[in-house]
């Protein structure tokens, strides 16, 4: 039994503001045992004020490399890395450190001293930049009433979960006021429902303190969860870019779409579970329907039901959210007649429903 989509309607949406992130063209080369090894291919990208920009590739796509031109650790062979209108390989060292202290990093392994507690964890940036320890003090007590760590400003990192030594983490990074805040796999060690309670603290700094956050990681689930933005990057470049809906809801390249297809698959194995209802009714229709934001709850069973002379089978599917909007595919199997079948199709089609659909051969 081999299933075949034989056709796909989907719709794309955008909008603009204004840069505070430009990266113009950038390569960035090392050398390797006498050969240089291009770890950035070209990048451009647009990070405005605000975002949660997520940069999504497996390991190897040049992530790191970027997270590193973006705070000025690296400097790029060529191309422009524009922050809030300068270019940051213009500037002197003092001015490049004074730049750093407004670029927060979040790490994979937290990177804690533990020898310190946790608000001496969290006032070391400030130690190292001179501010007086009363300062240092209060603005560590700020910070671990913003992550939700009250009281704990006395434990010390190997006390703590590891949800918790990721907050202490990023109040550590926000101990300078940042600008910009880089997470570079921030989650990627964190069982899943300490992910979801991290990506909604992050969630929550954003909208409170309209934070530029850059979200470097594999996991399209963190991307789905928190960004606005989103680039996919393969072997040093970015093959894809744009709003995280339009990027779930209709992927162009195959790594995009391997992506999003380990976020939205479900438990079974969707065809072979096709297969199986093909082949024991060969006289339906299997369809996938594609929702987009605008009609992912809309009552589209109970319509078809209503307006057709057809019976309707759920085979498979989910809607997720995305960037507060809703997306996701529903499988069915419809049974009728033939005219009937394709008077559904073509309804689905006029109320800007995405449509699978599938035939044996």
């Amino acid at each position: 039994m081999i299933v075949k989509l034989v056709a796909r309607v989907s719709v794309l949406e955008g909008k603009n503001k204004m840069a505070f992130i430009e990266l113009n063209n950038i390569v960035k080369q090392f050398a390797v045992k006498n050969k240089e090894v291009t770890a950035v291919n070209g990048v451009s990208l647009t990070i405005e004020q605000g975002d949660v920009y997520g940069i999504v590739g497996y390991s190897g796509a040049g992530k790191s490399t970027l997270v590193r031109l973006l705070n000025g650790l690296e400097l790029p062979t060529s191309g422009d890395v524009i922050i809030q209108g300068e270019n940051i390989a213009t500037f002197s060292q003092s001015k490049l450190r004074n730049f750093r202290k407004k670029v927060g990093m979040i790490f994979q392994h937290f990177n804690l001293l533990w020898s310190r507690t946790v608000l001496e964890n969290i006032e070391l940036p400030l130690e190292l930049a001179g501010v007086a320890k009363s300062q240092r003090k209060e603005r560590a007590l700020e910070l671990l009433d913003l992550v939700g760590l009250q009281g704990r400003g006395d434990a010390y990192p190997a006390q703590l979960s590891g949800g918790q030594k990721q907050r202490v983490g990023i109040a550590r990074a926000l101990a300078n006021n940042p600008d910009i805040l880089l997470c570079d796999e921030a989650t990627s060690a964190l069982d899943p429902q300490t992910t979801d309670e991290v990506l909604e603290l992050l969630a929550k700094i954003n909208r409170e303190l309209n934070l530029t956050i850059i979200l470097i990681t594999h996991e399209m689930h963190v991307v789905r969860k928190i960004c606005n933005k989103v680039a996919v990057m393969e072997l040093g470049s970015v093959v894809e870019s744009g709003s995280v809906s339009n990027v779930f809801r209709n992927p162009q390249q195959a790594v995009t779409k391997r992506f999003v297809q380990q976020e939205l698959q479900p438990e079974t194995d969707d065809q072979a579970l096709i297969a199986a209802f093909i082949a024991n009714n060969p006289e339906g229709k299997i369809i996938t329907l594609e929702f987009k934001e605008n009609n992912a709850s809309e009552a589209v069973i109970s319509k078809i039901i209503r307006k057709f002379p057809v019976d309707v089978n759920i085979v498979a599917g989910q809607i997720q959210q995305a960037n507060g909007a809703a997306f996701g595919t529903l499988t069915i199997l419809l049974t009728g007649e033939t005219q009937a079948i394709q008077a559904v199709i073509a309804y689905l089609h006029q109320e800007e429903v995405g449509v699978l659909e599938y035939e044996q051969e």
